[in-house]
């Protein structure tokens, strides 16, 4: 007991394990690409991150696009889904370098995101600056929700 309290906690690094497999030598033919890039894509993929807000007039998204063009991004309305497609390309060369450690993901990439009744679809703005990408789209007028009275 006494040894059990002098010893100093250990911090739990719960993606410990899953880093250690992404070492083991399971490759493609043709892939220098670990086992976990079947899970995850190359360099874990990429999904931007997307903030959402709402004013009394709009719908706001805003899309971190780090590193990707504005030519190399797409949004499509259909059927009241809103999906934003792209692709963030690597200018990194590959050589005969090895990896031992990748943070910057690229790839080809999709979020979708379900558009409310009161959404005008027909006048969507979008800008594209310094990396990020900012959609409004306007409230319809008159889609505020209204009372049913409940008859007995």
């Amino acid at each position: 007991m006494a040894d059990r309290e002098r010893r100093a906690p250990v911090p739990w690094a719960p993606f410990a394990e899953l880093e250690s497999l992404a070492r083991w030598p399971f490759h493609h033919p043709g892939r220098e690409s670990p086992l976990l890039d079947d899970l995850w894509g190359p360099g874990r993929g990429f999904a931007p991150a997307v903030d959402v807000s709402e004013t009394e007039d709009r719908y706001t998204l805003t899309a971190e696009l780090p590193g990707t063009k504005r030519e190399d991004v797409r949004i499509e309305i259909h059927e009241g889904t809103l999906t934003l497609r792209g692709e963030k390309r690597s200018t990194r060369e590959q050589k005969s370098e090895h990896r031992r450690h990748v943070e910057r993901s690229f790839g080809a990439f999709s979020r979708s995101f379900s558009l409310p009744p009161s959404a005008d679809t027909e006048h969507i703005d979008a800008r594209f600056e310094d990396g990020v990408l900012t959609i409004e789209i306007p409230k319809l007028r008159g889609a505020a929700p209204r009372s049913v009275e409940i008859r007995g």
